[in-house]
């Protein structure tokens, strides 16, 4: 009963968003306050039914329900409790029914805190919600239905895809998809306002946390999905041109332009239009992430094997509401009023330059991506865009970007002082130039421009901590009275402070660990040793261990440093997971400070030898701390008082209020 439960609830979610998407917008038109009120109520109560959906797939799964025939493709009773949970999204049908009970809950916590909004966008923004939500409710109902039942129930499941059975499963595709989702919210708020035809500085302030939000979730999301693939694979590759891992970061450089032109929006009324359509583009490209991995037009570790019915329809989808939203705009934009004019030199030109290269290197990644695609569907002809490609177009384009991040918190709205903001920033640019001598002076080998990536990587980060020397005085009046100003900043400041050091961070760990990581391939027999870096580890065997699903092979390493001092072991693995008959490599990892030894083995030869791979990784770690840091700034930006969830009501006149009285 329970399956049934939920399907019955995922039908009369269907049909309450179809009320949800008419009544509210049609009483938007007829300025009926009636039939807009409907809107909040009816996304609440759509959430409460996908949420029970939701809760009886999670049942079935927790309780090994194996009748279900999603739940016994993709479980197994022997698997830790974490992985049966964790199980619901690891696969088509249930990662839909999380993409629908995200997409529910953001329209339940506008309709909830939306009560600042005006009636006609509030109203037409949770109808446009609505719409979406109904059209991945018909989705899953007729193509992708995670509540069949098998007839003869068997007895035990098939077991989930040994890669998936990871903590990491836990938190990375919810977040990726907080992110995906939380971006729908900007979009229905853009048709909103283009539907009414007006849009002003308040209305982005409405949809800036939203899009704040999505964008901490989907930055959290892709370095935690990262991080994963790095020690799940067993490549030791940190990020590798998959057109899944390209579907993820194209929304994610719209979503970072739409944050930065939606706060020249907000500060300025300027870049109306173009805010607009940024927000249609990071929820399209979110639809078109989605298309590429549910389609079957691509092959990857990330993509979900399956039919092509299910990638028909979700084309349908991507017709209607990214073509849908593209027509639109072009009819209604141009009669939306222009805002305010700026100097180019100004920290609204800065903004809008980091825009230019944003949209840039999205449009490369775009292209990259989706033109071996293209290409084979009209032509037969296939080819391979990888590595050399993005590194060639993607990566000059950052250096500019980069260069000109930290010049935009020191101009001044409207016009800015260039030569003024260069002359603060004389600090940081001479740290990054003795970075840069200091990298070449340690360099043995690597590429000849790396020195100059971590000189790049310590302006950006000297740069951050400029702004806040610049905002707080510090040097320039008593360390006390420093402290209170700074205690006295806008969250918001710290926020982008602590969001561009992070950038720096990641940078850095990036080019050291590129220029700089080094790799040893070889078979080793018990006694043997293998030197790589500063460290030399030695093969003590091979040993057996059972785990609650599968059967370890697991190998047992003593690491010593160069000169012989006892660092401690390692134990890399190759587990077999009899119910799917399949193996994983477990890799080991050793953390020295933020460098990491990583350590992988194979199936062993035939003489006795083992295949072993191990690498240094030298400041592998700041890649995902960089990518902390930004989520603990975004976190700050969205703390502060003055960014709500919609604007605060105009304060009545005090010859307002003596009249009421």
């Amino acid at each position: 009963m329970i399956a049934e439960l939920g399907h019955y609830a995922l039908m009369l979610a269907l049909g309450l968003a179809l009320i949800q998407g008419s009544m509210p917008m049609v009483g938007a038109r007829s300025n009926d306050p009636v039939l807009m009120g409907m809107a909040a109520p009816a996304a609440l109560a759509q959430f409460a039914l996908v949420a029970v959906a939701f809760g009886a797939l999670a049942t079935c799964y927790v309780t090994s329900d194996f009748s279900v025939l999603n739940v016994y493709e993709n479980s197994n009773s022997t698997m830790p409790l974490i992985y049966r949970l964790t199980s619901l999204w690891g696969n088509h049908e249930g990662s839909m029914m999380l993409w629908v009970f995200i997409l529910a809950f953001f329209g339940a916590l506008v309709a909830a805190f939306g009560s600042n909004l005006p009636a006609v966008l509030k109203a037409n923004a949770l109808g446009v919600q609505a719409w979406i939500a109904a059209a991945f409710h018909l989705f899953i109902l007729t193509t992708s239905n995670p509540f069949l039942r098998i007839v003869d129930a068997p007895f035990e499941g098939r077991d989930l895809n040994p890669i998936l059975q990871d903590p990491g499963l836990a938190f990375h595709p919810p977040l990726l998809y907080l992110g995906y989702v939380g971006f729908s919210i900007a979009f229905s708020f853009a048709i909103a306002a283009l539907l009414e035809g007006r849009i002003d500085a308040a209305w982005a302030r409405w949809v800036r946390p939203w899009v704040l939000g999505a964008w901490m979730c989907l930055t959290l999301g892709i370095a935690g999905g990262s991080y994963w693939a790095y020690y799940e694979l067993g490549w030791g590759g940190f990020w590798f041109w998959d057109p899944v891992e390209n579907a993820s970061l194209m929304p994610w450089l719209a979503g970072t332009a739409l944050l930065h032109s939606a706060v020249v929006m907000e500060k300025r009324g300027a870049l109306k239009v173009w805010t607009i359509l940024l927000a249609i583009l990071a929820f399209s490209l979110s639809l078109i992430g989605t298309f590429l991995v549910r389609s079957g037009v691509l092959t990857s570790v990330h993509a979900f094997a399956v039919d092509p019915r299910r990638g028909i329809f979700i084309l349908a989808i991507l017709v209607l509401f990214i073509g849908g939203s593209l027509l639109l705009y072009a009819v209604r934009a141009p009669l939306l009023r222009q805002g305010g004019l700026f100097a180019p030199i100004s920290r609204e030109g800065a903004l809008v330059l980091n825009n230019l290269f944003l949209t840039t290197a999205c449009a490369t990644v775009f292209v990259g991506t989706l033109y071996p695609l293209a290409l084979e569907a009209l032509t037969g002809e296939k080819i391979s865009v990888g590595p050399p490609f993005f590194n060639m177009t993607f990566g000059p384009l950052l250096v500019p970007l980069l260069l000109i991040m930290p010049f935009g918190p020191l101009l001044g709205w409207k016009r800015g002082d260039l030569l003024g903001a260069a002359q603060r920033l004389f600090a940081a640019a001479a740290v990054g130039i003795v970075a840069v001598a200091a990298a070449q002076a340690l360099q043995r080998g690597g590429p000849v421009l790396a020195p100059f990536g971590i000189g790049l990587a310590v302006f950006v980060m000297a740069g951050a901590l400029v702004d806040v020397a610049e905002r707080t005085l510090f040097l320039r009046i008593p360390f006390g009275a420093a402290l209170r100003r700074a205690a006295g900043l806008p969250r918001s400041a710290w926020g982008t402070a602590f969001a561009h050091f992070g950038i720096g961070v990641t940078l850095f760990g990036i080019v050291s660990v590129t220029a700089w990581g080094s790799e040893h391939i070889a078979a080793l027999k018990p006694g043997e040793t293998i030197d790589l870096a500063h460290y030399r580890l030695t093969f003590d065997g091979l040993f057996n261990r059972a785990g609650p699903n599968y059967r370890e092979l697991l190998g047992h390493f003593t690491v010593r440093r160069a000169s012989g001092d006892l660092l401690g072991s390692m134990e890399p693995s190759r587990r077999t997971f009899p119910a799917r008959n399949t193996a994983t490599t477990e890799a080991a990892l050793m953390t020295r400070r933020v460098s990491q030894i990583y350590l992988s083995i194979g199936d062993p030869n035939p003489d006795g030898a083992v295949p072993v791979r191990l690498y240094f990784k030298p400041q592998v770690l700041m890649i995902w701390l960089g990518a902390l840091i930004m989520f603990i700034g975004g976190a700050l930006s969205l703390s502060d008082r003055r960014l709500r969830i919609g604007a605060p009501r105009p304060a009545k006149s005090r010859a307002t209020l003596q009249a009421a009285e």
